[in-house]
């Protein structure tokens, strides 16, 4: 095989922040927009180019690593840098899925894990979600940024289904957020730890679920707690931009889930 056809196909698009980081390069490329300009709200851009928001944002953050833009907190996005007429198409960075992406997969995944977890779960499992429960609680009351309870209670629903190729599944989520340069920087911008209360408690309902083994309710629960986590995702990483208006749309093409069969 060729191995500069190789390079060529690396930087084809694969995803659509990645179609949409390109079109946003390309007007830097010819001068749309100057360097220290403010580029359109993310509103205007998802309703200009007919894409959703959180497409717009993984976009932007797209940028963002390339060193081209800076997103200033309460204020906008900024031009940092033109690119190079001559990189054409060579502006996506690696083959990273955009994290309101990741969010979308592990919702479906994790919602039906939990819903075949509440059906398989033993007393032992039961006992070990608690234990993940207990030390979330005491990750947050010491005020640490460790997230080692979170993992292990979502890792502790997987392992109750008893099925070894779920369990690698989920651990293959995890490890490929955790490497995400595109999910480290949407992190950066987030102030605060409330939120992670919330999701203690979200953890609660579900471990309630488990406890009934309602598998209904445990897949509505953690399909809940995940559009939570998307939705304080898009409020916390740009919460002070006036233009702001993230819970307006629906981010996730899927209908939600109802408590019902």
């Amino acid at each position: 095989m060729n191995p500069s056809k190789n390079i060529m196909m690396l930087f084809e698009p694969k995803r659509p922040y990645q179609e949409l980081g390109l079109i946003l390069r390309q007007q830097l490329i010819n001068g749309d927009y100057q360097i220290g300009e403010r580029l359109l709200p993310e509103r205007n851009i998802a309703e200009q180019l007919n894409v959703s928001r959180t497409v717009v944002r993984e976009a932007i953050i797209m940028l963002e690593l390339e060193n081209l833009v800076e997103v200033r907190k309460g204020s906008g996005v900024y031009v940092l840098n033109i690119p190079n007429k001559s990189h054409g198409r060579e502006a996506i960075i690696s083959d990273d899925a955009g994290p309101f992406e990741m969010l979308q997969a592990r919702q479906l995944l994790e919602s039906n894990i939990a819903e075949f977890a509440a059906i398989q779960v033993t007393p032992g499992d039961i006992v070990k979600m608690r234990a993940a429960l207990e030390l979330e609680k005491e990750e947050f009351a010491n005020n640490t940024s460790d997230c080692v309870g979170d993992e292990q209670f979502h890792l502790c629903i997987a392992k109750a289904t008893q099925n070894s190729v779920l369990v690698d599944m989920l651990k293959h989520s995890w490890e490929r957020r955790e490497q995400s340069p595109m999910w480290q920087k949407l992190h950066s911008r987030i102030i605060g730890r409330d939120y992670r209360k919330e999701w203690l408690d979200d953890h609660a309902q579900i471990l309630s679920a488990m406890q009934r083994k309602d598998p209904i309710a445990a897949k509505h629960s953690m399909w809940q707690h995940l559009e939570n986590v998307k939705q304080r995702l898009l409020e916390l990483s740009d919460i002070d931009d006036p233009n702001f208006d993230g819970y307006l749309f629906n981010s996730n093409p899927v209908v939600h889930l109802k408590n019902t069969v």
